[in-house]
C-alpha cells in the first residue's frame, strides 16, 4: 500500500508539472504563448496555488481587462505591509514578448518552491500590458528580430506606443496601469523590454532608471551599490551585462549615454512616487530562447536582492522625500554631464561600412567573426539646465476637471476650497513655446517653453482646489505642472485652449480708440514711438502696430497665454 501511495503523488506530481509547462517550454524555443494560452496559464496557477492570487483590473483600450498575479510566500496580500513588493510589467510592446514567457515560468517557479522562494517580498505581474497589440499577432513587425515566430505589434488597439503614454495617459491602459501602481505601491519596478539598435556581443542590456532622477541617497545607493550588486550575480552565471545601448544607425566603439527615462516612459514615470526601476532591454539579434533565460534570472537575482534588503530599500524610499521640500530647488530639464565620464568594458563586434547590394550607397555593417572587447567612453551624469522653487502648495481650478482626474486618479490629495477665497499666487504667463511640425503618439506637443512670471491676488471659487507639495506625489506635481518641465500637462496640449485668442478687433474700429489709448496714456504712447524708431518692420506694418496697442490695453482678454493653475509659495 505504501509503495501504491508514493506512486500516487508521484503521479499526481508529474501531471501537475507538465499541466504547467508554458507554450514557450512545450514548443521548438522560438514559439512565444498567445494572450489567451497567457491567461489560461495564470488561472491554473491561480487555482492550485494559495500563494498566488489573479486579479481582474481595469479596462484597457482593447475592450479587455489588466490582469495582476500576485507571489506571497505566506498568502499574505496586503501590499501596505512591511514586506517589499516588486511589479513586473510585461508587454508593453508585445513583440518584444521575452518578458510575457519568462514571467510565466518564474511566477511557477516561486509557486512551486522550485527557486528560492522570498520571505520579505511581495511579487507583483502583469501578464500582458498592452494586450490591443498581443492580439494582433504576426510574424513580420519586427523585421529587425530573431524570433520568435509569432509575436504582437508594437502599438495599442488605438495604435498609442504605450510607453510614451505614462504622463498624458491618453490610453485606458495607462489609467489602469495608474491604478495598479498605486494599488501595490512597489519599492522596486521591472518594465521586460527587447532592444533595437546596434550589434554586439551581450544578450543581456539594461537601463537602470537615471539615478540623479529618483534623487539623494536613493539614486546614489541604486546606482553604486543595489544595480551592480545585481549585475554582478548575473556576470556568476556566465550573463555578461552593459547599460542599454543607446546607438541607432552607428557604432558604439565611440561610446554613448545613460537613457534618461522622463516620465513618459514606464520607469519615467515610476520614479516620481521613489520607486526603484528598470528595463530589461535583452538583444533583438539573439536567439529568443537566450533572451527569454536571460530575463528570466535578471527577475531572479533582483527579487533575491530586494529580498536581503528590503529595510535599507524602504528606509532610504521614505528619506528621499526629504529631498523635495516647499523652498527647495527641482531641476526641470537635464543634458548630458560631458565633464563626467567613466569607461567600461565593451564586448562588441568590429563595425565597418561597404557599399550596399540595395543602393550602391556605404552601408553599415558588424563582423561577427571579429569580436573586441575594449574600453570606452559612458555618460552616466546628468546636469540640470532648469530649476523651479517648490512652491507650499499649488491652486488648480476646478474647470480643470481632466487635470484634476490624473491627480485623483494618482492618489494625489487635493483640498476643495470651502469658500470663495483670495490668495496671493504667483502667477504664469506663457511667454514663448515651439510645437512639433509632426504628430508624436496624438499630439504636436510643445518644447522649448518659457515662463514669465507675477505675484497677483487671485479671487478663487468654492470648490477650487489646493494641492500642497508635503505628500508622495510632490514629483508627480512637479513634472506635470510646471510648464517648463519636459513632460508637462502644458507640452503634452491640455491647456491649448489659452494659446488662442476668443476675442480680436477690426482694424476700422479700433484706429480711432488706439489713439485714444496713445493720447490718455503718455507712458505708452512713448514706448510705442521708440519700438516703431527701432524696429523698421514693426513700424512699416499698421497691421503689428494696432495688435501692440491692442495687447497692451485692458481690452487684451486676460486669459490669453494665461497659465491657469498659479503657486503659493
Amino acid at each position: 500500500m505504501r509503495n501504491l501511495s508514493i506512486l500516487f503523488v508521484f503521479c499526481v506530481q508529474f501531471i501537475t508539472a507538465q499541466n504547467l509547462k508554458t507554450p514557450f517550454e512545450l514548443g521548438n524555443g522560438n514559439q512565444s504563448t498567445t494572450y489567451a494560452e497567457c491567461i489560461s496559464f495564470y488561472e491554473k496557477l491561480d487555482h492550485q496555488f494559495e500563494t498566488i492570487l489573479m486579479q481582474k483590473m481595469g479596462l484597457t483600450d482593447s475592450g479587455e481587462p489588466l490582469h495582476i498575479i500576485s507571489f506571497s510566500s505566506d498568502k499574505n496580500f496586503d501590499y501596505n505591509s512591511n514586506k517589499a513588493v516588486i511589479l513586473v510589467n510585461n508587454g508593453i510592446h508585445p513583440g518584444e514578448p521575452d518578458g510575457i514567457d519568462a514571467t510565466m515560468m518564474f511566477m511557477r517557479d516561486l509557486a512551486t518552491n522550485k527557486i528560492k522562494v522570498p520571505k520579505n517580498t511581495i511579487v507583483v505581474a502583469i501578464p500582458v500590458y498592452n494586450i490591443g497589440g498581443m492580439l494582433n499577432r504576426n510574424s513580420h513587425s519586427r523585421a529587425n528580430q530573431n524570433g520568435p515566430e509569432a509575436y504582437g505589434f508594437r502599438g495599442n488597439a488605438r495604435n498609442y506606443d504605450l510607453n510614451r503614454d505614462f504622463i498624458k495617459s491618453d490610453s485606458k491602459n495607462s489609467r489602469s496601469f495608474q491604478e495598479i501602481f498605486q494599488l501595490v505601491n512597489p519599492d522596486m519596478f521591472i518594465d521586460n523590454h527587447v532592444s533595437n539598435g546596434a550589434d554586439y556581443q551581450y544578450t543581456f542590456t539594461c537601463i537602470a532608471t537615471q539615478h540623479q532622477r529618483l534623487g539623494g541617497k536613493l539614486g546614489e545607493f541604486y546606482k553604486n551599490e543595489m544595480h551592480p550588486a545585481i549585475m554582478q550575480k548575473l556576470k556568476q552565471k556566465n550573463i555578461e551585462s552593459v547599460p542599454y545601448v543607446n546607438i541607432h544607425g552607428d557604432m558604439p566603439d565611440n561610446g554613448f549615454a545613460q537613457f534618461m527615462d522622463t516620465p513618459r516612459y514606464a520607469t519615467g514615470y515610476t520614479t516620481l512616487f521613489n520607486s526603484l526601476g528598470s528595463v530589461p532591454e535583452t538583444h533583438m539579434l539573439k536567439p529568443f530562447k537566450d533572451r527569454v533565460k536571460v530575463t528570466y534570472e535578471y527577475m531572479v537575482e533582483t527579487i533575491n536582492y530586494v529580498d536581503q534588503n528590503v529595510s535599507k530599500i524602504k528606509a532610504l524610499k521614505n528619506q528621499n522625500l526629504e529631498n523635495y521640500k516647499a523652498g527647495m530647488q527641482y531641476p526641470l530639464k537635464w543634458e548630458i554631464d560631458s565633464a563626467k565620464v567613466s569607461y567600461i568594458d565593451f564586448m562588441g563586434y568590429k563595425g565597418g561600412y561597404k557599399p550596399s547590394d540595395v543602393s550602391g550607397k556605404q552601408r553599415l555593417y558588424y563582423d561577427k567573426k571579429q569580436p573586441f572587447t575594449k574600453k570606452i567612453p559612458f555618460y552616466n551624469d546628468y546636469k540640470a539646465t532648469k530649476e523651479v522653487t517648490i512652491p507650499s502648495f499649488y491652486v488648480i481650478p476646478q474647470s480643470q476637471w481632466p487635470v484634476i482626474e490624473l491627480l485623483k486618479l494618482n492618489k494625489i490629495e487635493i483640498q476643495p476650497l470651502a469658500q470663495d477665497t483670495e490668495i496671493e499666487v504667483e502667477s504664469y504667463k506663457i511667454a514663448s513655446y515651439e510645437t512639433t511640425k509632426h504628430p508624436y503618439e496624438g499630439h504636436y506637443g510643445h518644447y522649448n517653453t518659457s515662463v514669465s512670471k507675477s505675484t497677483q491676488k487671485i479671487k478663487f471659487r468654492k470648490g477650487d482646489f489646493m494641492v500642497t507639495t508635503n505628500q508622495k506625489g510632490v514629483k508627480f506635481l512637479l513634472e506635470t505642472l510646471e510648464p517648463e518641465a519636459v513632460d508637462s500637462y502644458f507640452n503634452w496640449n491640455f491647456f491649448d485652449p489659452i494659446l488662442q485668442q476668443k476675442e480680436y478687433f477690426s482694424a476700422y474700429v479700433f484706429e480711432d480708440l488706439a489713439k485714444e489709448l496713445l493720447d490718455k496714456n503718455p507712458d505708452l504712447k512713448t514706448e510705442f514711438e521708440t519700438k516703431k524708431q527701432n524696429d523698421t518692420k514693426f513700424s512699416e506694418n499698421a497691421e503689428a502696430q494696432l495688435d501692440w496697442i491692442y495687447s497692451h490695453s485692458e481690452y487684451y482678454e486676460k486669459a490669453h497665454l494665461q497659465y491657469p493653475i498659479y503657486r503659493v509659495l
